[in-house]
């Protein structure tokens, strides 16, 4: 019921996007409409690869962004930014639909409402599940 009400609608969705790294470089990133996705391994090495979500795949996102609240969220959510020490990773995510869009800046270090928090970890869990389970389909 909460999806059909929803200010985006998946039949006007046009792509996704999420980018995430240090502050100064977000260098993990992932674009639906391209398809272009990079990231760091766990060897520090760049790897570049052409990946295509499916409709079901983008599906599943749209509607696990709105039932986490996605639409609600505060586009600004940044930490403090600390002079000393590692910095926090941030996350930018965009969902852009025909006539709206809808894109949040969160750092790792964010200090608001815990359940704010958790949702968008939560949803930044999501995608990258989807994202690995769809390369791993590719390798196949």
């Amino acid at each position: 019921m909460m999806l059909k009400n929803a200010p985006y609608k998946f039949t006007e969705f046009d792509s996704m996007n999420i980018q995430y790294g240090n502050r100064d470089s977000l260098i993990n990133k992932y674009d639906s409409k391209t398809g272009n996705y990079q990231y760091l391994n766990n060897r520090d090495s760049l790897v570049k690869k052409h990946l295509h979500l499916n409709q079901k795949d983008l599906l599943y996102l749209h509607r696990k962004a709105a039932d986490l609240g996605f639409w609600d969220f505060p586009a600004n959510e940044t930490g403090d930014s600390l002079k000393n020490g590692p910095q926090p990773l941030r996350y930018i995510i965009e969902f852009k639909y025909k006539r709206k869009s809808k894109k949040v800046v969160f750092d790792a270090n964010f200090n608001g409402d815990p359940r704010l928090v958790d949702a968008n970890q939560r949803l930044i869990k999501e995608i990258t599940q989807v994202l690995e389970t769809e390369e791993a389909n590719q390798k196949k």
